[in-house]
């Protein structure tokens, strides 16, 4: 979710205008289509009513509104921003889990080569829900994924980007 919209109660995102609203939503989705579906589906009277909308919105998009989902995310594809990503993730979850292990260089290295695989060979970044996923876990994925066919990755893909906004969705609402 971008930092600009800040989290609200499920009331507040009922009361905004459009152009707020649609703000707020595109934090959590980037495809005009889905947004605008969202927008129009208000006034939503529990969170999980919105999670069902949100989810029967994105079966009804097609794979331009995908690819806009997709281009919405920074490409992970250089070994000091894969590096800078996991060490972060490591600060965060060393409170969670007694064994967070440091990605390595060999792992670093493979997923901004197999990143850069993936886009040349699909035209889209890699789409992962990276929640709760060590590097290891994700490279994994990573290699299975890269020699899919395009028509076997799209839907794959577009499956982790709806678990990435309703992950987002959540973030938004306040007590969701």
């Amino acid at each position: 979710m971008s930092d600009a919209v800040a989290p609200m109660t499920l009331e507040q995102l009922n009361g905004l205008a459009v152009d707020s609203a649609s703000l707020a939503f595109r934090s959590c989705c980037a495809a005009e289509r889905w947004v605008q579906g969202m927008v129009s589906a208000r006034p939503f009277h529990s969170f999980t009513a919105m999670l069902n909308t949100a989810d029967q919105v994105w079966a009804g998009v097609d794979e331009d509104d995908w690819l806009e989902a997709f281009e919405a995310h920074p490409q992970i594809g250089n070994v000091d921003t894969l590096r800078a990503k996991f060490a972060n993730t490591k600060a965060l979850a060393a409170g969670e889990q007694s064994s967070v292990a440091e990605a390595s260089d060999a792992t670093i290295n493979e997923l901004a080569e197999k990143n850069q695989q993936y886009l040349d060979r699909f035209g889209f970044i890699f789409i992962i829900c990276a929640t709760g996923q060590s590097a290891d876990a994700m490279l994994v994925k990573l290699r299975q994924r890269v020699n899919n066919t395009r028509a076997e990755e799209l839907p794959i893909a577009a499956e982790e980007q709806r678990k990435i906004t309703a992950i987002r969705l959540h973030k938004l609402i306040i007590g969701s």
